[in-house]
């Protein structure tokens, strides 16, 4: 408790367009290397840069989404610096007038109270290539098709504390993208990813350490493994009298370490300047009302809707609300099996959710869809099988994509609700069980049980469970 961390992220998000953010070539995910990289991308002599006009927009979508200040005028710059793969030698990217700055996004933290991070700015860049080092001997290859792709790097104030409260915030921004349509934040193919700035002081100083920052991390588990690392890295560096450097690292998730990779830039190492190819870009009152009445409902007004109108805890609206999809998916089983919100928000966070985890899949690729789930909700609600029973029907709708009531007919699994014959099988297991009705009746209550199980088998499992204790409970006392 002697130190506290202190954590920025910055996140960059690749744009769902089309096209690239200067050049009309494609960004399609997995082309053959170096197919989609045309002259403007490589900055070759003559060529101009566009800029393209829906990254504006989605740049823009964003920061209305996160309350920031969207500013009417924005100049692109250069940033000097060379790698192997920026074969321009300088990115396009902004500086000193961002599009986006000033925002905040709301994090829930582990105990359930909300913090609120603060984000500096957002601003617009394009990609670099990719290097690939697997598969040459003593050589690199280069592949260019990434060069030019749309980024809006988003960079938060240093307000996180913990890397459980990083992973939350990059969650909670990984959600509203995605819900904002702007990005598919696919962190496997590269288009949603982190670089953690990580320093330490001892507790009760108001000047921060020396930060390091670790590149590149593409996974929450990465990020939360990364960041906890080098605190103890750098609290250790400090303790045994040594001083931490301000450096970019790697994080290595074999060894789950991460190691020096180069000495930090500062801004006047980037010798930034304002893009002499490319206008200012405006954006005027009326282009921000377009937007922000096109904007969708976004995940705290909907987790906030979701406890009013279907009268969900705090706890199950954040899970159903943690992915557009997924809200989407709740709200239809929710509508066609009018009812019981409560019971559809069970099995879609319960048997379907694990189901969905056992699979590696998501819900938008779930064998059983929303009509179908719904039906078989409908069959629990009108008592034509029991909770226990649907399980059963479950996963048969799941294994052979059937529909509940085709499944429930072919297995004669209809719940048997008759009292008349429910009152029978009862007779039966108190006759065939004489002891244990003696037992019972000298006041060994927990026994109850065991006359259900019986009554329960010799249905096999098709006894109302409602109807069975009401009777039971009536016989045993008579």
């Amino acid at each position: 408790m002697e130190w506290e961390t202190v954590i920025g992220l910055e996140i960059h998000v690749q744009l769902a367009t089309r096209s690239k953010i200067f050049s009309g070539a494609a960004t399609a995910y997995g082309a053959p290397p170096n197919t989609q990289a045309c002259a403007v991308d490589l900055g070759m002599p003559g060529v101009l840069p566009v800029v393209n006009a829906e990254a504006i927009r989605m740049a823009v979508c964003f920061g209305l989404a996160v309350d920031a200040h969207v500013a009417p005028r924005s100049v692109f710059a250069r940033k000097h610096y060379f790698y192997p793969d920026l074969p321009k030698g300088y990115q396009i990217s902004q500086y000193e007038l961002p599009i986006v700055a000033q925002g905040r996004l709301n994090i829930t933290l582990d105990d359930g109270e909300t913090k609120t991070v603060g984000i500096t700015r957002a601003h617009l860049e394009e990609d670099a290539g990719k290097s690939l080092h697997e598969g040459f001997e003593r050589a690199t290859g280069i592949d260019l098709n990434r060069a030019g792709t749309p980024l809006v790097e988003i960079v938060s104030e240093p307000d996180l504390r913990s890397a459980k409260e990083a992973v939350a915030y990059m969650k909670k921004l990984h959600a509203l993208v995605r819900y904002l349509e702007i990005s598919d934040a696919n962190m496997q193919e590269g288009s949603f990813r982190c670089d953690a700035n990580v320093s330490v002081r001892r507790r009760g100083d108001t000047d921060f350490g020396t930060r390091t920052e670790t590149k590149n991390l593409n996974s929450f588990r990465f990020v939360e493994r990364a960041i906890n690392y080098e605190i103890e890295r750098q609290i250790e560096v400090i303790e045994s009298g040594g001083r931490v450097v301000q450096e970019t690292r790697l994080f290595d998730p074999d060894k789950g370490e991460t190691r020096s990779m180069r000495t930090k830039e500062e801004a006047n190492d980037y010798r930034y300047f304002p893009d002499p190819d490319l206008l200012p870009v405006e954006v005027d009152a009326e282009f921000l009302d377009e937007i922000r009445r096109g904007l969708p409902e976004l995940p705290d007004a909907k987790r906030e809707r979701f406890m009013a109108q279907y009268g969900l805890s705090a706890y199950d609206a954040g899970v159903l609300t943690a992915t557009r999809e997924l809200a989407d998916y709740y709200e239809s089983v929710a509508a066609l099996a009018a009812g019981d919100p409560k019971l559809a928000a069970n099995w879609v966070m319960g048997d379907l959710a694990a189901r969905l985890n056992e699979h590696g899949i998501d819900i938008t690729a779930s064998p059983v869809d929303a009509a179908r789930l719904a039906g078989l909700l409908q069959r629990i609600q009108d008592q034509t099988i029991s909770g226990k029973i649907a399980k059963e029907v479950f996963d048969v709708m799941w294994r052979d994509g059937l529909e509940a009531d085709a499944v429930i007919e072919q297995k004669g699994l209809k719940q048997i609700t008759d009292a008349d014959a429910i009152a029978v099988m009862i007779d039966q297991a108190i006759a065939d069980n004489p002891k244990q009705l003696e037992q019972y009746r000298a006041g060994k209550d927990k026994l109850f049980g065991f006359f259900v199980g019986q009554v329960m088998k010799a249905s096999r499992g098709k006894a109302n469970p409602a109807e069975v204790n009401r009777l039971l409970k009536e016989k045993l006392q008579g």
